[in-house]
């Protein structure tokens, strides 16, 4: 399979495969999916995440379950006040992209920051889209079925230690609007963390407080992915992008009865985007209209179909 794309000017054109969708809809297990089946390496394009720590807020990829696949961009910053703006991200993105086309694997780029991602590709010298072939991949799952998997996760996420992670890191007035304290879950917490430093506060008063800051924390996380969905079609259909919107609601519908979904989620999710980047790499195939940007209506079809 073709890691590159004979153009008609004899120039070479490098394969990077976009993997979009708003939070929790799967987008890193697919990744992991993809990148045991092609020789691939995986930039993360969640500004959260390239901070270091907070592994269980931010839903950060642990190394045990990277099935020994290279990732790029992921837990790089120390620093939790240091602002990663845009042009970092795009900076980052561009030397991993060097780095691994130079090895002859397949980028895989995913995370949920979308404005980060219009910042890469709305080039205006057109470089990136010069350089690089790109295909698309959107994982979709209905808003009303995806919000109560959320809320359920993030019940998980509190099980699994999160209340005691944000602890270590919450400093009493810390401007929670730079660097990883931006991250769902810190900013909630603080009130709660305010009034274990009191006195004289009963535990019924502490668990209501705590309870508000979980019910906080799962609303803002529904505005999360309400917003993620409106910048994808607004990338796509701004930037005239041809997307592969693949359409999850039956795997997640059957996660929330409680049955196995995992023979559903190859059916429906893995088989279809496989063959996406199969046919992605074997053709000249552009993720792009055009050479030039087009005003609207980006190309949407469902399940690789």
């Amino acid at each position: 399979m073709a890691l590159t794309t004979s153009t008609s000017t004899s120039t070479e054109k490098k394969k990077v495969l976009f993997i979009l969708g708003a939070t929790g809809t799967g987008k890193t297990k697919l990744s992991i999916n993809l990148g045991t089946q092609f020789p691939s390496e995986i930039i993360n394009s969640d500004k959260i995440q390239v901070y270091n720590g907070l592994d269980i807020v931010t839903n950060k990829v642990q190394e045990s379950e990277r099935c020994s696949i290279p990732h790029h961009i992921l837990g790089i910053i120390d620093d939790p006040e240091y602002d990663f703006t845009m042009d970092d991200f795009r900076k980052h993105v561009l030397e991993a992209l060097d780095l691994i086309t130079q090895n002859e694997h397949l980028p895989i780029i995913v995370g949920g920051s979308n404005s980060y991602l219009k910042k890469l590709l709305e080039d205006p010298t057109n470089a990136f889209h010069s350089k690089y072939d790109c295909c698309f991949i959107w994982l979709d799952v209905s808003l009303p079925i995806l919000f109560p998997y959320l809320d359920k996760r993030v019940d998980e996420m509190v099980a699994a230690g999160m209340v005691d992670e944000i602890r270590d890191f919450f400093v009493p007035g810390a401007d929670n609007t730079k660097g990883i304290r931006r991250a769902i879950g810190v900013p909630e917490l603080d009130s709660y963390f305010e009034m274990e430093m009191k006195k004289g506060i009963d535990d019924v008063e502490k668990e209501k407080i705590l309870k508000e800051s979980i019910r906080k924390t799962k609303q803002n996380t529904f505005i999360l992915a309400e917003n993620q969905v409106s910048k994808i079609q607004n990338m796509a259909d701004t930037l005239g992008l041809m997307i592969n919107k693949i359409n999850s609601t039956e795997v997640f519908e059957a996660i929330l009865r409680g049955e196995d979904y995992q023979k559903l989620h190859q059916e429906i999710v893995i088989k279809p985007s496989m063959k996406i980047v199969k046919r992605f790499l074997e053709e000249t195939s552009h993720g792009f209209r055009n050479a030039k940007y087009s005003n609207g209506n980006g190309k949407h079809t469902t399940n690789g179909v």
